[in-house]
């Protein structure tokens, strides 16, 4: 871990200042209750370390070390975070950067991150029975309005066209699929703005995993496609590690419909719209590599989605 030195000055009302250097040369005054041995604190200035914030484990780095009522407190700056995060922390907020407590952050976050997206599918699950048969009832101020980038919706429109009209189909498995896609867009938010904004675009990857693989064999396939379906998905096999972004796509058009039974409120359906925007300009600028150029037809002839003429 590196060498540190420390100097201890004991003041009459029994604390003493601790000038501790760690491996970077970096030196910090602490303040430290005599009471207590210098040596004791279990993380030191400068070490990075895995700490606890809202039942999540982010890396993190002490930059500070205080005994404060007889207990160790520290300092933390979380990686990638900016520093308005930063924050006191008691010693039980607190891991050793190991591989052992690595594999407890793993299991820890994906058990919060599922428990949260159990509970925000749970609330739009009433799509799949009740779903939005009843068309009559729905109001169009309250459903979503999602826009769709330019690109995007001509996409959609050949998509169509070689489905139903010249009975062409997207050869599977894709690569990427939607899982990849959807890991893609995760980091890709992760590098833009840091581990601060990592619960919330989770929660929407989850989210939107989830429902596309409900989603597609209910409402998401043409009748020519059910077939291949049938073939390609075998038990226990997630859709959404098969399919790719053209069927991704189509699911953004049956959103509305299936929000909307979710009962979510104006203000949550804003923020969700906004994210949901800014999904599909990542898929928009990734739009070359995500989405197939060449149809397939049952027989295996190929078909490129440029028209004649394009």
């Amino acid at each position: 871990m590196g060498s540190s030195n420390a100097g201890v000055a004991v003041t009459d009302d029994s604390t003493a200042t601790t000038t501790v250097s760690d491996e970077d040369g970096v030196t910090t005054d602490t303040a430290v209750d005599s009471s207590l041995p210098s040596d004791h604190s279990p993380f030191y200035q400068g070490e990075k370390v895995l700490a606890f914030f809202k039942n999540h484990i982010y890396p993190a780095k002490v930059q500070k070390v205080e005994v404060r009522l007889k207990e160790w407190r520290f300092f933390v700056h979380y990686l990638g975070w900016k520093k308005k995060w930063d924050e006191w922390v008691s010693m039980d907020r607190l891991m050793k950067f190991t591989e052992e407590n690595l594999q407890k952050q793993v299991v820890l976050n994906n058990k919060t991150s599922a428990e949260k997206t159990t509970k925000t599918v749970a609330r739009g699950k009433k799509w799949k029975n009740e779903s939005v048969s009843k068309e009559d009832n729905l109001t169009p101020e309250k459903l979503l309005n999602i826009l769709f980038p330019s690109t995007l919706k001509k996409q959609l429109v050949d998509d169509c066209e070689f489905i139903t009209h010249l009975g062409k189909l997207v050869q599977l498995p894709r690569n990427p699929n939607v899982e990849d896609i959807l890991e893609k867009y995760l980091d890709h938010r992760l590098k833009k703005d840091g581990a601060v904004i990592a619960d919330s675009v989770q929660e929407i990857v989850n989210g939107l995993q989830c429902y596309f693989d409900k989603a597609l064999p209910a409402m998401l396939l043409y009748k020519s496609e059910r077939q291949q379906y049938q073939e390609a998905i075998a038990d226990h096999v997630s859709p959404s590690t098969v399919y790719g972004a053209e069927h991704l796509l189509r699911l953004f058009v049956k959103l509305p419909e299936m929000l909307y039974s979710a009962n979510i409120d104006e203000e949550t359906l804003k923020e969700l719209n906004q994210k949901l925007l800014d999904f599909l300009k990542f898929l928009q600028k990734n739009q070359s590599s995500f989405f197939l150029s060449i149809y397939q037809t049952v027989e295996g002839s190929d078909a490129s989605t440029k028209k004649q003429g394009d």
